[in-house]
């Protein structure tokens, strides 16, 4: 079977199980990078020698500025092709994976990870209150945690004004230049959250300028990743702070949980991790500010 032939098949087979958001990012690493490199020969003829020249192909990749890649990207495309053998094995009757026996390259945790302190965010927010509408959604994004995708998906249904909570139960993805509801990532992402009374405020004003007769309709239709990453250099620059990645505004809020004698447990469930007990929040979030 050759391999471009495979990969085609494996994403057919997967697609019903997968998100319509995983499904892209497979089918990117795919193209642009697997197909590429495998593209005319036949998955039986791609041994561990094969991979391990693959991978040393991909430690020497430069970026278009000429940096090296991330140490967790070679990795995620090792994980990648990996499936895709595991795959034809279990289906298709290929004898062995050669990724399993050749190993892969780079590390599968990011180390770059980098938090703002409150007193950083509030310098960052401070710059950006001249836009009111980037302005709440990275007020959303620090002082409740969600993840971008969470905050996209926002409707006036999902607030509670009077208990000041945000109930998250979907999340949007932009795929081929739309935005794609999706259920959020995990179950336990399914969570309400609740706001300090000042954002509580804010989002009510908000939503009385701009008000709309549907509940059901987005808070941040026109809001994209690109707009948000735009702010928070504009931002950063003017206020004169560390410049983070926008998901590290979800660490910072994480960190600042932890400063507030806050339980892993408790922080776990309001930021809608899988694995740890739900339990209510110990302290109360108006003392942030």
């Amino acid at each position: 079977m050759e391999f471009g032939f495979a990969c085609d098949l494996y994403l057919q087979d997967t697609e019903p199980r997968v998100r319509e958001t995983t499904l892209e990012q497979k089918r990117y690493y795919i193209e642009s990078t697997l197909k590429p490199y495998f593209q005319g020969m036949l998955v039986g003829d791609i041994d561990a020698k094969t991979v391990i020249d693959w991978e040393n192909h991909l430690l020497e990749c430069r970026t278009s500025k000429g940096k090296s890649y991330s140490a967790t990207y070679p990795n995620t495309l090792c994980s990648q092709l990996s499936a895709i053998m595991n795959h034809l094995v279990r289906f298709y009757g290929l004898e062995r994976n050669p990724v399993q026996i050749a190993g892969k390259v780079g590390s599968k945790e990011r180390h770059e990870m980098d938090v703002w302190t409150k007193e950083e965010y509030l310098r960052f927010s401070d710059a950006i209150a001249d836009k009111p509408y980037s302005h709440l959604a990275f007020e959303i994004l620090f002082w409740c945690g969600l993840r971008v995708g969470e905050m996209l998906a926002l409707t006036p249904a999902d607030i509670d004004f009077e208990a000041s909570q945000i109930r998250v139960s979907k999340s949007v993805a932009r795929i081929g230049g739309e935005d794609i509801l999706n259920p959020p990532k995990t179950p336990q992402s399914y969570r309400t959250v609740t706001m300090p009374a000042f954002l509580a405020e804010e989002l009510n004003e908000y939503l009385m300028m701009h008000a709309t007769s549907n509940p059901n309709a987005r808070i941040f239709p026109s809001m994209t990743k690109h707009l948000l990453h735009h702010e928070m250099t504009r931002g950063t620059k003017a206020a004169k702070v560390r410049r983070i990645r926008i998901h590290d505004l979800r660490h910072s809020h994480a960190s600042m949980l932890v400063a507030m004698g806050m339980s892993v447990p408790s922080i776990a469930a309001r930021l809608g991790h899988a694995g740890e007990t739900v339990t209510p929040p110990l302290y109360p979030l108006d003392a942030w500010r």
